[in-house]
């Protein structure tokens, strides 16, 4: 096996370093009041069913994004085929995940034909929309990508550990993202993505920081539409 440079040594955990470098910013979108609210028992479902029938917008927007990079991870010239086939699982598993939501939504009496769609909920979509632009490097992409689906993980996972009083009505929406295998997922994707930053340059990786940077805040955001509605 060959061996790293030392630049690429350095680079090799940029996003656990990241997490560390900002953990106050990591913090609030992994154990935000929503969250917590849900653990706790304490929730007020008209929170969830705002959650959900806007996610349910953001998952949609989602969709085309992944399609985006499974096609950047085909033509990279250093293709890497481990990538196309994690990022083309993914996009195959929000099939299911749109069609839950149709069903949770359905069963919690929330309408998603006419919704209308939050501020907070467009704000990040067009961020979405942004990162799509064939400017933007792949490296970046996936550190949002990796990001996005860590957050969840991490949120949803804490609603299922020891000591959580997590409404039964909950448990199904806790156990989709908080599950150990999303988590191994979520954990390949981050090993996807700091490959690629440790090949970065020095403008790339200032570039993906304040991508991850803004991905924590949009989900800080969305949490909070989520659970005071305004």
């Amino acid at each position: 096996m060959e061996g790293k440079t030392r630049e690429e040594e350095d680079k090799s955990g940029m996003i656990e370093t990241w997490i560390k470098k900002h953990l106050l910013l990591y913090t609030g979108a992994t154990r935000h009041p929503f969250i917590l609210s849900i653990r706790d028992g304490s929730i007020d479902f008209s929170s969830f069913k705002r959650w959900l029938g806007q996610d349910y917008v953001f998952v949609r927007n989602f969709v085309p994004f992944v399609a985006s990079l499974l096609i950047r991870a085909c033509k990279k010239e250093d293709q890497n085929d481990d990538d196309m086939e994690v990022i083309l699982g993914g996009l195959t598993s929000l099939n299911d995940e749109i069609a839950w939501f149709k069903s949770e939504a359905s069963k919690w009496d929330v309408p998603l034909s006419n919704a209308i769609v939050h501020k907070t909920n467009q704000d990040y979509c067009r961020f979405l929309e942004r990162l799509m632009l064939p400017e933007v490097d792949y490296s970046v992409a996936m550190t949002a990508f990796s990001t996005i689906e860590a957050v969840y993980q991490v949120s949803f996972a804490h609603c299922l550990s020891d000591g959580n009083q997590t409404p039964s009505e909950l448990q199904d929406t806790c156990q989709r993202w908080g599950n150990e295998s999303f988590g191994e997922y979520c954990r390949t994707l981050q090993k996807i993505a700091n490959r690629c930053l440790a090949k970065a340059s020095d403008d790339v990786l200032a570039k993906a920081e304040i991508t991850f940077l803004r991905v924590l805040e949009h989900e800080v955001e969305f949490w909070n539409m989520s659970h005071g509605g305004t």
